[in-house]
């Protein structure tokens, strides 16, 4: 849980850093520690709080052969209108954050119960992109 305030997000960045630093490549860290502070501000700024005025998230690291897969969650009280991505306007000071967690993400999506809405971004690794550079 962190608060539904702006410094939600820094904690849940640092709290994210701390327990995945050396099970992930740092690479995908850095990924995770962006989609994570996204998706926790789109919480703080566009939806109400859980009881308790918090925010929860979550994440789920499971390795496989091919390397480690994670989902990133974040629940919050939800909103009037669902997260979606809006059309960029280059003159806007925000609405890039979805861009952001949809380049990074494998995939992302969104869930809603009775207590709120779940924003997910899943997490699959990709192949070491330095083995295809070749010299010419």
């Amino acid at each position: 849980m962190v608060p539904h305030h702006a410094s939600g997000a820094r904690i849940a960045r640092h709290r994210l850093a701390a327990e995945l630093a050396g099970s992930v490549s740092p690479a995908m860290l850095a990924d995770l520690v962006a989609v994570l502070a996204e998706l926790v501000g789109n919480a703080v700024r566009h939806a109400d709080p859980l009881p308790g005025g918090v925010v929860r998230v979550a994440w789920r690291l499971r390795h496989a052969p091919e390397g480690p897969q994670l989902r990133l969650r974040v629940t919050d009280g939800g909103a009037s209108g669902g997260p979606r991505i809006r059309p960029p306007d280059p003159n806007a000071a925000d609405g890039r954050g979805l861009h952001i967690v949809s380049g990074l993400a494998t995939s992302w999506g969104v869930e809603r119960d009775g207590l709120g809405q779940s924003v997910w971004a899943d997490f699959e690794p990709v192949a070491d992109q330095t083995a295809l550079v070749t010299s010419g």
